[in-house]
C-alpha cells in the first residue's frame, strides 16, 4: 500500500501525495499532514513498484550506472544530515540525487529525522541546523523537533 494514499484508484495517482514527488520534484514545503507518512524516505519511495505485477519479472541490473555509489546505500541519516554543501556536491556526483539540491536534501532529511525514534544525537543535529540560512530548512527542522517533543518517550 502507498504510505500517503497517493494511489487513488486503478491507474490513478494523486501526484501531490506521492513521496517521490514530495521528495524530488517539490521545491517548497512538504505538507504537514504528509510529513509523518514519509517515514525515513529522503529521495523517492518506489513502494508502488513492490506491488506492480510486472516487476515480479524484473531482475537486478549489472549495469554499472545502476549500482550504488559513494556508500550512499549504507549511510545513516545523521551522517547525511551532517554533510556540508560541498560534501553533498562531491558525494552525489553522477547521482540523480544531485538534482534536488542541498536545500531540499536537508529538508527531506529533517523530515526523516523527525520521524525517527527519539535520540539526543538527532535532537542535537536538528538544533544545529536551526542556524541554516534557508527558511525552508528551518521550517522542516522545527517541525522535526516538535515531532520529537510530542512523543511521550522523548525528553525535552
Amino acid at each position: 500500500m502507498c504510505p500517503t494514499q497517493a494511489i487513488i484508484g486503478p491507474y490513478q495517482l494523486d501526484a501531490r501525495r506521492c513521496i517521490s514527488y514530495l521528495t524530488i520534484e517539490l521545491r517548497g514545503s512538504i505538507p504537514l499532514e504528509l510529513r509523518p507518512l514519509i517515514g525515513n524516505r529522503i529521495f523517492g519511495c518506489d513502494d508502488c513498484q513492490l506491488f506492480c505485477p510486472w516487476n515480479r519479472f524484473a531482475k537486478p541490473s549489472k549495469e554499472a550506472a545502476f549500482q550504488p555509489r559513494h556508500g550512499l546505500e549504507a549511510a545513516g541519516l545523521l551522517d547525511l544530515f551532517a554533510w556540508t554543501e560541498q560534501e553533498f556536491v562531491e558525494k552525489t556526483a553522477g547521482s540523480p540525487i544531485r538534482r534536488i539540491g542541498y536545500e531540499c536534501w536537508l529538508r527531506n532529511l529533517a523530515v526523516a529525522l523527525g520521524n525517527a525514534p527519539c535520540d539526543e544525537r538527532i535532537s542535537a543535529a536538528l538544533q544545529k541546523r536551526l542556524e541554516h540560512p534557508s527558511s525552508l530548512v528551518k521550517e522542516h527542522v522545527l517541525w522535526a523537533l516538535e515531532a520529537h517533543s510530542m512523543r511521550k518517550n522523548c525528553e525535552r
